[in-house]
This record gives C-alpha cells, sequence and structure tokens, in this order.
C-alpha cells in the first residue's frame, strides 16, 4: 500500500465514488483506477465501496479508511510543504468565523507580520463549521471560531471570553424601558444570525435553558444587515457587544437588559489533532492569546 493508493482512494471519494470521473482527474486509465481500489481491499482484506446497481458506495470500513487516508494525507502534504519550503518566507493559514474575521483577525495578522514579514498569511473568513471542514482536510492551519467543534479530530482551546448583547431600536418602548421581563422578551421580533453560526448558537442554547421558543422573522449572515434592521424599527436582535458599542455611542441602538438571560461568548483556536505545530504557527497562536493584553481592545468602527 502505497500513498499513491491513498491519493486514488480519496480521489474517488472526492468524485462522489465515481471511478471514471476520478480517472479523468487523476489523468489515469478507469482499469488502472479500479485496479488500485482492488488492490488496497486486497491488502487490508475489506471492501471498501458496495457496488450496487453499477453505483459505488463506501461501506462503513471505507468511511473508516477515509478518516485515516484523510489524516495520512494531511500529515504528508505538511511535510512536503515544510521541507521543500524550509528557507523560504512560507505561508501561514488562518481561518475565522464572521465575528472573529471582520473584528480581531485584522489585528492578530497585523500584529503577527510585524514579526513575521515575509510570511504570507491566508486568512479564510466563513461559518464555523465550514472552517471545520476544511481543517479536516488540511486545508486550513488552524481557525478561530465562537463555538466548540464538532468533529471528533479537532482541539478546540479556549483564548478570549466575550459577551453578547441585546439590541433595540433607539426609540419607544425600548428606549424608555432598557429593562425587559422575559415574557415581554419572548414575545419581540426577533433577527437573527443565520443557523450554525456561533453567535446563533449561544442565543438558542441560552433561550432553551430559560425555556424560551423564539422564531426568527429575520435570518443573515450580515451582522450590518440585523444592525441597520434594528435601527430602522424591525425588531431586536443579540449581537458581540464590541459590534454594537459604536451606534449605541451614536444613539442609534439601545441596550436591552433580561436579568434571567446572559449570553457568554467563548473564543476558541481549533487545529486538527494531528496538525505539526510549526513555530509559525506557534507564533500566530501565541499573538492571539496574548493579543488583549499587549494592545488596546480594537475599537469597533461601524463597519461589517
Amino acid at each position: 500500500m502505497t500513498r499513491k493508493h491513498i491519493h486514488i482512494f480519496l480521489t474517488v471519494c472526492e468524485c462522489k465514488n465515481n471511478i471514471s470521473r476520478a480517472a479523468q482527474k487523476l489523468y489515469m486509465t478507469q482499469p488502472a483506477v479500479s485496479v488500485s481500489i482492488q488492490e488496497l481491499e486486497r491488502y487490508y482484506g475489506i471492501t471498501l465501496f458496495d457496488r450496487i446497481s453499477r453505483r459505488l458506495y463506501l461501506t462503513e470500513a471505507g468511511k473508516e479508511f477515509q478518516s485515516y487516508a484523510l489524516r495520512i494525507s494531511a500529515l504528508f502534504d505538511d511535510m512536503e510543504r515544510g521541507l521543500k519550503n524550509w528557507d523560504s518566507f512560507g505561508v501561514l493559514r488562518a481561518g475565522a468565523s464572521m465575528t472573529i474575521g471582520s473584528q480581531f483577525m485584522p489585528g492578530y495578522v497585523e500584529a503577527f507580520s510585524n514579526v513575521h514579514p515575509n510570511v504570507t498569511t491566508q486568512v479564510f473568513i466563513a461559518p464555523s463549521r465550514q472552517l471545520e471542514q476544511k481543517l479536516i482536510t488540511n486545508e486550513l492551519d488552524l481557525a478561530l471560531v465562537e463555538i466548540p467543534v464538532h468533529e471528533n479530530h479537532l482541539i478546540a482551546d479556549p483564548y478570549m471570553e466575550d459577551y453578547l448583547e441585546i439590541i433595540g431600536p433607539a426609540k419607544p418602548p425600548f428606549q424608555n424601558h432598557p429593562i425587559m421581563p422575559l415574557d415581554e422578551f419572548q414575545k419581540q421580533k426577533f433577527l437573527l444570525r443565520e443557523p450554525g453560526s456561533g453567535t446563533r448558537d449561544i442565543f438558542e442554547q441560552v433561550a432553551q435553558n430559560a425555556g424560551l421558543h423564539i422564531h426568527p422573522i429575520w435570518e443573515s449572515f450580515s451582522t450590518t444587515a440585523l444592525l441597520n434592521a434594528v435601527i430602522h424599527g424591525a425588531g431586536i436582535t443579540v449581537l458581540p457587544r464590541h459590534l454594537v458599542s459604536v451606534p449605541f455611542k451614536q444613539g442609534l441602538i439601545c441596550r436591552i437588559q433580561v436579568p434571567e438571560l446572559t449570553f457568554r461568548q467563548q473564543f476558541y483556536i481549533v487545529h486538527h489533532q494531528d496538525k505539526f505545530l510549526s513555530h509559525l504557527i506557534q507564533d500566530f497562536i501565541r499573538i492571539c492569546k496574548n493579543y488583549e493584553a499587549e494592545h488596546p481592545q480594537p475599537e469597533d468602527t461601524g463597519i461589517f
């Protein structure tokens, strides 16, 4: 069994278990791809694919092999990149959730670039679960997210805490009554982030623990859209504290307190459990962990 066998197997999986498409992608003949899969099956004495009605389906053994193959391939890619570019400038691939990417990542990258001016930092900003998948497939070296990870092979290290705030338009009744009873809170029109975002997960967990059943009238990937909708009186929302400081100072929104509810937000640095943490990755992690102590809290620009 060679790395080539693993590469062929993973390519077949990427092509939705289609031998013909995998052969085209690999610039191989279809019989050669089939033979490679058969050699793997004979070597391990397992069946990787069920062949039903001329289509292939991963078996449970095949799924287990795929998990190992992804990890082995990722480690080999790391070795290739690290050794072949040992004396070059290097690249760091960092992911971030929407909130962290818009407010904190620019500062982290600037501080990292000051220490490593010749290193290219590639940043990918996306929902947390999409970042997890890119860590699994080794498309990212690390990611900064707002919720605990769902994938078993990922390690999440807490590094910063923040809070979410309930905000409403700066007009009655919210302006005159900043403290809201729980039953009144449940009756509001809610404008929330999309399902799967860290902010939405925190909101739903706290609401569920309080026995609330919330059905939003707006859902959005954009905090700008939610904030503008609140300003124009469409409803209320819950957003990270540092994102709403400027519009609050400008008198565009008001903060709402519900004594029974506390929306605590934890930020995590995530990497694959098998990831080799190079000195570049370790330096970036250190900067993220020490950023608040070594730099002033980033001033919100009001742009998201």
